[in-house]
């Protein structure tokens, strides 16, 4: 369900760095942008999963790898968090002029650290997160304290870092050390979500408490209970994508809602356009709601939706409920559910009239549940009520399709 695309921007110091855009089918509510924790790159697991999950609320998402990682070019041992948070403004001038925003900034780890320190360079971001973010840089040095003596030393010192080797430079030392991330939290003047886990082991929980209180209001903080630091296991990553698409919601769609392409103009009119990903996938808008339509895979399609006889019985079944309830709850009866299961096939004609010997029609089997403490004559005359839904009505019926047309010629006039 997204649209993606590689691009390249030039970094703090030139340097092209890579970076990939994630978006709804549709036209993004609004824009954030994502910071990988140290040493990792934007396709690490939970940069792929939180974006995946952002991109399901409407939001898309920017993430590239700092310099030196990755795929981007510049020599990883030359940088350090200043220069990472230069990399954080410098993406964000680009997605501003391509895309707008960013309107929310998300940093996984320390790069969490960095979207605190950055957020006063980019004026555009409503809101901030940080998913188990260290409440100083310097926290860094911890994943690398037997290293520090020679580096301090003699100025430089190959370190394995996840399992691949870097170098790292005294200057580093220097830059993180000399960072103060818990000021930038204190005079971050927008909305920040904290998310931690109390078992990381690596940021322990301590970072968060030091971040919270630093932190001035409207301030929020979400546990991430039993996830490791790299959010790894058991749809960690996934779950805290859309508890912070949740929480942003409030502060972000607002600030740069873009409009879908194909507005229905307020009304309740269904609008349906190819969106170029697979043979058949098309996406829906019914005023303000999106949703898509596919074939199964089965039959060339990519199982991205519904087809389209799917949403017909989902038509059915949720006008079916829905008329049952308006009735229940004008006799004030003790429905307390209505389920709706609907299985559609095409089967010979029985019993009709007017069909050809042989014809084969649509037939849509209905079956409905009614909870609650109902009596048998209840019961009865719901059943009866549902066969009096308009959408039932109307395929029993049939119905007559009035079409108009336009051609739109995209060759180029001579």
């Amino acid at each position: 369900m997204t649209n993606q695309a590689r691009v390249e921007f030039p970094g703090h110091d030139g340097a092209l760095l890579a970076a990939r855009l994630d978006a709804p089918v549709f036209a993004p509510k609004a824009w954030a942008l994502f910071a990988h924790c140290f040493s990792c790159s934007k396709d690490g697991l939970a940069a792929r999963r939180i974006t995946a999950a952002l991109v399901e609320a409407g939001i898309g998402v920017m993430r590239f790898d700092f310099t030196g990682l990755g795929n981007s070019e510049g020599d990883f041992s030359n940088t350090n968090f200043s220069t990472n948070i230069q990399d954080l403004v410098a993406a964000a001038a680009w997605l501003e002029r391509e895309k707008g925003g960013p309107h929310l900034l998300v940093g996984h780890s320390l790069g969490g650290a960095a979207v605190i320190v950055a957020a006063a360079d980019i004026p555009q971001a409503k809101a901030v997160v940080t998913v188990g973010a260290p409440s100083e840089a310097s926290h860094v040095i911890e994943s690398i304290k037997a290293h520090v003596d020679t580096i301090e030393a003699e100025g430089e010192a190959e370190v394995q870092l996840a399992g691949r080797p870097f170098v790292l430079k005294r200057q580093f030392l220097d830059d993180v050390r000399a960072s103060n991330v818990r000021d930038a939290a204190a005079t971050l003047k927008r909305p920040l979500l904290i998310m931690h886990s109390p078992v990381d082991e690596s940021v322990g929980i301590d970072n968060a408490t030091g971040l919270f209180v630093a932190a001035r209001h409207p301030k929020s903080f979400i546990s991430l209970d039993k996830a490791n630091h790299l959010l790894t296991t058991n749809g960690d990553a996934r779950r805290a994508g859309r508890m912070m698409a949740a929480w942003a919601e409030a502060y972000v769609f607002a600030a740069g809602v873009a409009q879908p392409d194909h507005a229905t103009g307020g009304t309740r009119d269904v609008v349906v356009t190819e969106t170029g990903n697979g043979l058949y996938e098309n996406m829906i808008v019914t005023g303000e709601h999106f949703s898509l339509a596919d074939e199964p895979i089965a039959v060339g399609g990519g199982g991205r939706g519904p087809d389209p006889y799917e949403y017909v019985s989902a038509g059915l079944g949720a006008c079916t409920s829905m008329t049952v309830r308006m009735y229940a709850n004008r006799k004030k009866w003790p429905l307390e559910r209505v389920s709706v299961a609907v299985h559609h096939a095409k089967d010979y004609a029985v019993d009709c009239e007017h069909c050809e010997e042989g014809e084969k029609i649509s037939i849509f089997y209905r079956d409905i549940t009614l909870t609650g403490a109902l009596d048998a004559a209840q019961v009865a005359r719901l059943m009866e009520i549902a066969d009096k839904c308009p959408v039932h009505r109307t395929l029993e019926a049939g119905s007559h399709v009035q079409t108009q047309g336009q051609a739109v010629d995209t060759r180029e006039s001579t």
